[in-house]
C-alpha cells in the first residue's frame, strides 16, 4: 500500500458518519463514574482512619512502654545492710 492509497483509505474513514451512540449510554456512564467516584472517596477516608488510628495506637503504646529509656541493669545485685 502506498501513501496515495493510504492518504485515500484514510480519507473514506474520515468522511464515514460516526456511529449513532445508545441513548441510555450517557446517563449510565455518568451513574458508573458516580459511584466510581463515591467507592473511591469512602476507601481513601477508611485508609486515613487506619492510618491515624494506627498512629494513636503507636502514640499510646510508646507512652506506657517507653522503649526508648534503658532497661535497669540485672548484673549487680542491690546494696542492702550497710
Amino acid at each position: 500500500m502506498n501513501r496515495s492509497q493510504r492518504e485515500a483509505a484514510v480519507r473514506r474513514i474520515m468522511e464515514r458518519r460516526a456511529p449513532t451512540v445508545p441513548s441510555g449510554l450517557y446517563g449510565d456512564a455518568v451513574r458508573r463514574g458516580d459511584r466510581m467516584l463515591r467507592r473511591r472517596r469512602a476507601a481513601r477516608r477508611l485508609l486515613w482512619l487506619f492510618l491515624l488510628a494506627a498512629a494513636l495506637a503507636f502514640a499510646v503504646w510508646a507512652l506506657t512502654a517507653r522503649p526508648w529509656v534503658e532497661p535497669p541493669s540485672q548484673t549487680t545485685p542491690p546494696l542492702t545492710g550497710w
